[in-house]
């Protein structure tokens, strides 16, 4: 018999009629859709903006600087870059951009990185959109199913992110050189290239994984003081890799742009010395 006190059932994700009979679609009085929205801007902005760097295959060199997008350059058609990582595994076949052959490393980290993951799942497939608010899907499998399972490769994408991490490193060196490639030179270029890499690396190493691989399976701490000792420091890191996320996302894409902004010729390199 009803009563008049049962709330409506919605039959859609959480509200359908077989899972708890809540009428209210939160009891949130804050802008909670704010950040999702905010996430979802800011990634597609990214998205968007490196997709047509890859594609563009053009202004991608001025020395002594190369984008972080097109290094190392594994193909033939590769701009030649002195002393720079130009290993041509890939010849003259290779028709479309070198940018598309690495790219693939780093982007396939942060895609199955642990922050990330849930930037994107509650920014763009509001599962859910945001705490103590009901997601519009009807079922939830997880990362158990294709082709949410493949989030579980994270750990391989950090061993490749690791070596394209140390080029980035060696391109930075390198920009200690000025357009002659005479060394001992210092432009703006530089500067952004070093916070680049600082914060790349930062980045990398707080990862969960990479947390996991020093001391997540380690039984007695005191037995392994070194193992210990890092995974603490890695431990700190890690509490702000939401922030060190966003701010290596930015300043990779930063360091493309200026690269790009130079060799356009849409200015000249400020020398610092």
């Amino acid at each position: 018999m009803a009563t008049g006190t049962e709330p409506p059932q919605v039959d859609k994700g959480v509200h359908e009629a077989t899972r708890a009979a809540i009428g209210a679609r939160h009891l949130r009085t804050d802008r909670w859709w704010l950040a999702p929205a905010l996430t979802a801007a800011g990634l597609l902005a990214f998205i968007v903006y490196s997709t047509w760097r890859a594609f563009a295959n053009a202004d991608y060199y001025a020395a002594p600087y190369v984008s972080p997008f097109y290094s190392p350059c594994l193909a033939e058609n590769c701009e030649p870059m002195r002393s720079g990582p130009n290993w041509e595994i890939f010849g003259s076949w290779w028709g479309l951009s070198p940018a598309l052959l690495i790219l693939i490393f780093p982007l396939g980290f942060r895609l199955t990185c642990y922050y990330y993951r849930k930037a994107y799942y509650r920014g763009f497939w509001a599962s859910p959109p945001a705490c103590a608010v009901a997601e519009p899907h009807k079922k939830y499998s997880g990362e158990t199913r294709f082709p949410l399972i493949m989030q579980n490769i994270h750990r391989y994408f950090f061993y490749a992110a690791l070596p394209v991490a140390g080029i980035l490193t060696y391109d930075t060196v390198l920009a200690f050189r000025d357009e002659h490639y005479e060394w001992g030179h210092m432009g703006l270029g530089t500067l952004v290239f070093l916070v680049n890499i600082v914060l790349i690396w930062a980045y990398t190493i707080s990862c969960h994984s990479c947390r996991h691989i020093i001391g997540g399976r380690l039984r007695h701490f005191s037995k392994h003081p070194v193992r210990y000792r890092l995974w603490g420091w890695v431990g700190k890191l890690n509490a702000r890799h939401m922030q060190l996320a966003w701010a290596s996302l930015f300043s990779v894409a930063l360091a493309d742009l200026y690269v790009y902004l130079v060799a356009s010729g849409a200015f000249d390199d400020p020398r610092l010395f």
